[in-house]
């Protein structure tokens, strides 16, 4: 799958996960430490925001939804799925041609071009959606040609710090490519989510 059209189906994932939040989910634990359903929201959209300001050459200094940060949350506004969709919106029309050639700094990966970024925002977009998912007890099954790509860019290009990626785990014996990838980003797929 192009690069873009990968990004396009791992939006589209996010935002149908999203939609499906109930008025009461937001505050949920979700899998990534210290952060409810609507911190993984808050983080998602600011990367939309960074990743717009890179597209135009601008400097972002909004740090509020940076991985590891406490309380992304409050960039979600009192709409999440609109602030979401409208972040969304503002940065597609910013994804030129020219501005996925723009080099960027990565934390862990260092300079790459803009197109490196949205690659690995597939696997962001991917890993939340199921974080949010799974923090309201669905079964979320990913697209497989997504994981498959995404597993690849993670076994290259995994930064695993405080904030970003855990340890890996070791799934079950039986595990499909989800679960295998899921352990892979240090989530416990086959456990509960606890508070």
């Amino acid at each position: 799958m192009e690069t873009m059209e990968s990004y396009r189906h791992a939006q589209d994932g996010f935002d149908a996960v999203l939609a499906a939040v109930p008025a009461d989910g937001w505050d949920k634990p979700s899998a990534c430490a210290q952060w409810t359903v609507r911190d993984v929201a808050g983080h998602v959209i600011w990367g939309q925001e960074q990743l717009r300001h890179w597209a135009t050459g601008q400097e972002y200094t909004g740090t509020t939804g940076a991985p590891g940060t406490p309380h992304p949350g409050e960039l979600t506004g009192d709409d999440p799925v609109a602030t979401w969709r409208a972040a969304r919106a503002r940065c597609a029309e910013t994804l030129t041609d020219e501005a996925l050639g723009r080099t960027v700094s990565i934390t862990g990966l260092g300079d790459i071009p803009l197109a490196g970024v949205v690659t690995l925002l597939v696997t962001d977009h991917l890993a939340h959606t199921w974080d949010i998912g799974h923090a309201l007890g669905l079964d979320v099954r990913l697209a497989p040609e997504l994981v498959t790509g995404s597993f690849a860019w993670a076994r290259a290009n995994m930064v695993r710090a405080p904030g970003y990626f855990g340890p890996e785990l070791t799934p079950p014996p039986d595990a499909d490519e989800q679960t295998r990838w899921l352990a892979f980003l240090g989530r416990a797929c086959w456990e509960p989510v606890t508070a």
